[in-house]
């Protein structure tokens, strides 16, 4: 199991999932919106289809952060 920091800009939550679970599959039962903004995992950019990886695949296998940053045009 793994305790994961999954969330926005505005806000985050830890949860504790199987090293299985896909990112995807994560963000959506945490009703995190992942179409906007960059994806984060521990701090580095995800790239196309990495979504669809689990957590095993990255060889996260205590804790991380998984974030969706939305970068705002400054007025």
């Amino acid at each position: 199991m793994i305790k994961v920091t999954i969330g926005n800009n505005v806000k985050r939550e830890s949860i504790i999932i199987d090293e299985n679970t896909t990112l995807r599959s994560a963000l959506e039962t945490n009703g995190v919106d992942y179409t906007r903004g960059v994806m984060h995992l521990d701090g580095s950019s995800l790239q196309p289809g990495d979504l669809d990886k689990t957590f095993a695949q990255f060889n996260i296998s205590e804790k991380c952060f998984l974030l969706n940053v939305v970068k705002a045009d400054n007025a």
